[in-house]
This record gives C-alpha cells, sequence and structure tokens, in this order.
C-alpha cells in the first residue's frame, strides 16, 4: 500500500529541510490537520491560518481588498496573494493556500460549486492552479485538500528532479 500524501510530503519536507504554512478557507483547516497528523511535523510545519471571511483574509493574509472586489474570493489572484501572505506571515520556505465553493450553496453561474483555486507561493515563483470537485459539501473538501497536498508534492518533486 503507497504511503498517504503527508507521510510522503513529510519525508520530503524533512528531507530537504523546507518548511511550510498554509492559508485555508474552503477547508477550514482539514489540511494542516492532515500534515500534523504525522510525528515529527513540527520540522516543516510551521502554522496555518483558516481565513474564511474576507476580512480575515484581508487582515490576516495581506489579501487586498481590491483583489476580492475585482475577482472574489475564490478566483486565482486571491489564492495566489493568500499564499504569498502566508509565506510572508510565517516566513515559510513554501506557502500553500485553497479557496473554493464546497456546496451546495454559494455558487454562481461562473463559479460552481466544487471550483477550487489552489495555490503555492516558493521563493522562486508562485504557481497556481483551478479544480472542479463534484462531491457532497465534504467530499469537496476533502478532495480540496488532497488537491493541495497533491500540488505541494509535485513542488517538491521537481525540486529533486
Amino acid at each position: 500500500m503507497k504511503p498517504s500524501a503527508e507521510i510522503r510530503i513529510g519525508k520530503k519536507m524533512a528531507g530537504l529541510g523546507l518548511t511550510v504554512a498554509i492559508a485555508e478557507s474552503v477547508t477550514g483547516g482539514l489540511i494542516g490537520s492532515r500534515l500534523t497528523d504525522i510525528a515529527g511535523s513540527s520540522l516543516y510545519f510551521l502554522g496555518g491560518v483558516v481565513a474564511y471571511s474576507n476580512d480575515a483574509k484581508v487582515k490576516l493574509l495581506n489579501v487586498r481588498r481590491e483583489t476580492l472586489a475585482r475577482h472574489g474570493a475564490v478566483s486565482e489572484p486571491t489564492a495566489r496573494e493568500m499564499a504569498e501572505g502566508v509565506r510572508k506571515c510565517f516566513g515559510t520556505d513554501i506557502g500553500l493556500a485553497v479557496s473554493g465553493i464546497a456546496g451546495p450553496g454559494g455558487a454562481t453561474k461562473e463559479k460552481p460549486v466544487g471550483l477550487m483555486w489552489l495555490a503555492l507561493c516558493a521563493k522562486e515563483s508562485t504557481r497556481s492552479r483551478s479544480i472542479r470537485l463534484s462531491g457532497n459539501r465534504l467530499q469537496n473538501k476533502a478532495g480540496a485538500a488532497e488537491e493541495v497536498l497533491k500540488l505541494l508534492e509535485e513542488y517538491l518533486d521537481s525540486l529533486t528532479s
């Protein structure tokens, strides 16, 4: 059986000597919980911010009000600013972020239930991508957490290839 993403990430993070912090909105702390399920995670996981409201995104992560007004909370620019903000806040090598619509409400024609924006900020760049999940609320939250961990693992793999 293949080890879980958090186990694989833990080994890679510790091996590379890197640190990470997470800005979570839609997942409500689920990613931080998964990472801290692993003994020794304090070596690389420095903390997280659950910024569910727009005010929290602005005050805690330095997301610009203009970004939220123009693009909304569930958008590429917001996810990128969240990742950059949490990296700066904790002084980590990597900042991760996720914002999305878990459902069943909150969707619009342009932003359907299951739309998630993920971002990873490292010293050299910020990368982002959107995904579309099709489960219920809890499935969408779990799927978003899994995809953020996948994004982190892909980045870590790129450093060693």
